[in-house]
């Protein structure tokens, strides 16, 4: 059985979404990703199609919201000055279901002196500067142990 991984990120331009795109590429070898730009919903195709806005919105929420649940583990990406709120969301809801969240910063920049916000760093068993450490992380260590359990 394949580890099921839920890629939370921004996806509100194409460099994010190329970017999303080339990390789950770099993940599918190992793992099922859900990548919500690909395998939910997003809300400015459903808007366009007609969809009234409100719908649109709960239409979105609910399939990612499923999506987390079906998870066995979370990839944030936390690039930028400050993390996407989605992708907040997203970490805090895994955390409440006990799903294993990481996070991918391979951007130094923070708004806070102190760094990010305690609830995303904490919210993170770990956190990569690299998608090479990430996916290693992954191969070596939780893969391993999952598959041996």
């Amino acid at each position: 059985m394949s580890m099921r991984i839920y890629l939370a990120a921004p996806l509100f331009n194409d460099i994010e979404r190329s970017f999303n795109e080339r990390l789950t590429s770099l993940l599918e070898p190992m793992a099922h990703v859900f990548l919500p730009q690909r395998d939910g919903k997003l809300m400015r195709d459903l808007v366009d199609r007609g969809m009234p806005l409100e719908a649109a919105r709960q239409l979105v929420f609910e399939a990612d919201i499923n999506a987390i649940r079906r998870c066995d583990c979370i990839v944030a990406v936390l690039d930028g000055r400050t993390i996407d709120e989605g992708v907040a969301f997203e970490i805090g809801y895994g955390r409440a279901l006990n799903k294993l969240c990481l996070g991918l910063k391979t951007d130094d920049r923070t708004l806070l002196p102190s760094g990010d916000n305690p609830m995303i760093v904490a919210g993170c068993k770990k956190i990569f500067a690299n998608t090479i450490e990430l996916v290693a992380w992954l191969r070596g260590g939780f893969l391993s142990a999952r598959d041996a359990g």
